[in-house]
């Protein structure tokens, strides 16, 4: 029944699952879905060990491993979640009421053997002192040295410590002299394995003490730690307690502490694959993206240790080694630690006729045990690039789709699954699994912070893309495990970060936001407020497809190949520079992998030259109708833009561009694709409209329209109030380069009109317009006469600055507090933004300001 109810919910959960990439958008191939437990995968499992054992890369050893108390079962690295304290920190463990101590250095003293003398050791697990069987010091210490050879004894358990000498202690570190417990400390293991020590476990695997502690049996291990320190107080051989900073190893599915605990487990060699895997990266067959993630990748394969792939656990690939038991008086008994009373196999059978073979004797006197431990998770992943396709059998799809092109994966698991399938890979099948691998970052929430159910940051896709109240989002809160004060603590960071709820975003603009933050190296700082910016912007690309349709109308076809027109306006010319120049950019970036540089290129044509620019530059051309010509060209160019434009932002936003391009009217090919999603990708040679010199025309254009429309917006103008505006240059030949923009200004500057002068006709210019700098050898002047109150309008705009320095005072003391290190970085971050708005604001009033009061000299 429960492997009905864990199956039933893996489904379930598998749904869940399922659910979000297809709302998100992933085209898989949902036929070839597999599950890790699923018979195909077993068979391969099961295989990859049999020959891995037998060749002896796989092994049985006693060893330290990563064991979780709660869950009763050795975690690899990645299941250990690592916090730093800084001090003395009162922490929360499963299983125990109070909270236990971390964060100090105990200090206690061993007495020398036969002597008055006395070695003083420290550590942070008092506890662990009951599995001490050394003390070492280094063999140069004077200190020492004549106590070397010599015994301390055990003030609990009548046990004598050798002190050894060991130049892996620092002399300079605490007393000099470090007590060794080689059963539940990785550096004490190397030591007791040099010094042939005796390994001593104190903890049972449910966390409490064992039988060899003495007085302190089947203790609680954290209540072992107060009873251990109390009785070394009674003894008169406490030296005293000190903050220490250190780091706290969680499981992180229990969130109970760490151990080191010695355990007879399965190991794979890894020396020989890592150093194969290092030699695939450096002569190029294997490209890791980003880069700098190379530097990750040598470190941690030069430094690898063998790999414990034995878990205590009831679900999962049962490992299929079998212990051997002789009934023959000439073969001694066997230990599970011993490596050569093991064999692997499919069954029980092939096992018995195995051990027969291995121990030369009939098989009636052999019988074999299973292990009952199953693999690590990461044994059998490190094998999906070929097991989903039916290794070890030589299926058609083995030899179609393995090895592949491209891994898509996150950095945090370049060493625990990247490298474990190039590990197996090269090992089982002789080839790489993949040519490159493309590591993306890590999302946090909008304050730098990891997502975690107990912060109540975790953010849904789909709540994301549908929306979710605060109400809702502390139901979600509620339907899970948290404890009360988890609870309440998910529960106001909730209402900080989400007073109104997550607001509707939808899939596209989920997807553009997360594409677009892969500039970032590491980790990304989710702000679901920028992803709602980027649903405004597919709002904007609605409309204008919307605008665009209007005017092709119903008669409109477009040629199969787009041609420059020969009569083609300056406007015209330059969006389809623009194009140009957003199709070289976003192949460019995609061929790199620079996607955010592509979202970058995309957002700016779409949102600023096409819409902002060319669309509202045609406008009055379609509106008065006086140019048939001209907006015949254009329709064609509208055309040539947005169907160009879908097709770009197609693998970034792929709901709403299908929608507006299945609209578009077809080309005049019989070869019309059926999809936006299998329609070519534009190529840089299609598109040769490049023209650098006329997009430095308008770049300087936009940037006088900027500076007039910031200042019409300081004076509260609208569209409707039409402006006389007049733009000053120092030479002739700018105003020749800005002729033929003059309606373009026009339009998107809401002027009546504008004049071109040079700095030695300024005389012709009205005496009471305002004037502003845009440049070193430009600047604009605006006929403001009869259109607003000057002084009234001096007034406003002073009142508006000083509310703006007040907020600037307030932000500043906030900032210069003390205390205000202690604020998190993300709500730092937000002050330093708002303070460099505020400048920038107070800056444009005050210009704002000086321009009407000069006005008025």
């Amino acid at each position: 029944k429960v492997i009905i109810f864990f199956l039933f919910n893996r489904y379930r959960k598998g749904e869940v699952i399922y659910d979000q990439l297809r709302k998100i958008g992933a085209g898989v191939d949902w036929d070839r879905a597999c599950f890790m437990m699923d018979p195909k995968i077993t068979r391969a499992v099961t295989h990859a060990f049999i020959v891995m054992h037998e060749k002896g890369i796989i092994y049985r050893s006693n060893r330290l491993v990563n064991w979780c108390c709660i869950l009763r079962s050795a975690i690899s690295d990645i299941e250990v979640d690592k916090m730093e304290l800084s001090g003395r920190t009162l922490l929360s463990v499963p299983g125990y009421l109070k909270k236990i101590e971390f964060g100090v250095l105990i200090s206690f003293a061993y007495q020398i053997e036969n002597s008055d003398e006395e070695v003083v050791v420290a550590t942070t697990r008092i506890e662990t002192m009951l599995g001490d069987s050394a003390v070492a010091v280094h063999p140069e210490d004077n200190r020492y040295k004549h106590l070397i050879g010599k015994n301390c004894i055990h003030p609990f358990l009548q046990r004598k410590l050798p002190i050894v000498a060991d130049s892996f202690v620092d002399m300079e570190f605490g007393t000099g002299a470090v007590k060794i417990t080689p059963a539940h400390d990785h550096n004490d293991y190397e030591v007791g394995v040099r010094h042939n020590l005796a390994f001593i476990t104190c903890f049972t695997d449910d966390g409490n003490m064992s039988e060899q502690c003495g007085e302190f049996k089947n203790m609680k291990r954290f209540e072992a730690r107060d009873a251990v320190l109390e009785a070394l107080k009674k003894k008169g051989l406490f030296r005293g307690k000190s903050d220490n900073p250190m780091v706290v190893p969680l499981c992180s599915r229990s969130k109970d502490i760490v151990e080191p605990i010695l355990k007879s487990q399965w190991y794979v060699r890894c020396n020989h694959m890592a150093q194969r895997a290092i030699e695939a990266v450096e002569k190029g067959h294997l490209k890791i993206i980003p880069d700098f993630h190379v530097a990750t990748w040598r470190k941690w394969l030069e430094n690898i240790r063998d790999w414990c792939i034995s878990r205590q656990l009831w679900w999962g690939h049962r490992i299929p080694a079998y212990f051997i038991s002789v009934d023959d008086p000439k073969i001694p008994a066997g230990t599970s630690d011993n490596n050569d009373y093991w064999v692997s196999a499919q069954n029980e059978a092939e096992a018995v006729k195995k051990a027969a073979r291995k121990f030369d004797i009939s098989e009636a006197k052999v019988s074999v045990k299973r292990d009952d431990d199953v693999l690590d998770t990461w044994f059998s992943s490190g094998m999906w690039p070929f097991e989903i396709f039916g290794w070890p059998e030589k299926t058609a799809d083995l030899n179609k789709f393995f090895p592949g092109t491209l891994l898509e994966t996150g950095h945090d698991i370049l060493f625990f699954w990247v490298a474990r399938m190039v590990f197996m890979s090269q090992e089982l099948t002789g080839k790489l699994p993949f040519q490159e691998v493309y590591l993306h970052a890590m999302i946090r929430d909008a304050h730098g912070r990891k997502m975690s159910k107990s912060l109540g940051n975790v953010i849904d896709p789909l709540n994301v893309i549908h929306g979710v109240s605060l109400t809702q989002l502390n139901k979600i809160l509620e339907s899970g495990n948290l404890d009360p004060k988890e609870l309440k603590t998910a529960k106001e960071g909730q209402a900080r970060d989400y007073p109104n709820g997550i607001p509707e975003c939808g899939t596209d603009a989920l997807r553009f936001a997360l594409i677009n933050y892969t500039s970032q190296s590491r980790d990304i700082n989710l702000d679901v407020l920028r992803i709602q910016g980027y649903r405004f912007f597919c709002n904007k690309i609605w409309q204008a497809s919307r605008f665009t349709l209007m005017q092709l109308r119903s008669n409109f076809v477009p040629a199969e190949k787009f041609c420059l027109p020969e009569k083609i306006s300056i406007l015209d010319r330059w969006i389809l520079s623009r194009l140009s120049y957003a199709v070289e950019s976003s192949n460019n970036g995609m061929s790199s992998y620079h996607f955010s540089r592509v979202t970058t290129v995309l957002y700016n044509f779409w949102q600023y030259d096409f819409c902002d620019i060319y669309i509202e530059g045609c406008k009055p051309m379609f509106a008065d109708g006086e140019n048939p010509n001209g907006a015949m060209v254009a329709r064609k160019v509208l055309f040539e833009c947005l169907e160009t434009g879908l097709r770009l932002l197609s693998p970034f936003m792929p709901f709403i561009t299908e929608e507006l391009w299945q609209r578009l009217p077809p080309r005049a090919s019989k070869e019309q694709p059926e999809s936006l999603c299998v329609a070519p990708y534009p190529e840089a040679e299609q598109y040769t409209f490049r023209d650098e010199a006329l997009e430095n025309r308008v770049a300087h254009a936009m940037h006088i329209v900027k500076t007039v429309r910031s200042l019409r917006s300081d004076y509260g103008l609208t569209a409707k109030s039409k402006t006389e505006l007049y733009i000053i240059f120092e030479n002739s030949s700018e105003v020749i380069e800005m002729e033929d923009l003059i309606p373009l200004i026009t339009t998107l500057t809401s002027s009546s009109k504008v004049s071109l002068l040079t700095a030695n006709k300024i005389q012709q210019m009205p005496s009471d317009s305002v004037q502003v700098v845009v440049s070193a050898t430009c600047k604009i002047s605006l006929l403001l006469k009869d259109i607003i109150d000057v002084p009234k309008e001096i007034t406003k705009l002073t009142d508006r600055e000083e509310k703006l320095m007040a907020q600037l005072q307030k932000l500043e003391e906030t900032m210069s507090n003390p205390s205000y290190s202690k604020v998190p970085l993300g709500i730092r971050n937000n002050n330093a933004e708002k303070i460099a708005s505020l400048l920038a604001e107070s800056k444009h009033l005050n210009e704002a300001i000086i321009a009407l009061k000069n006005s008025l000299a």
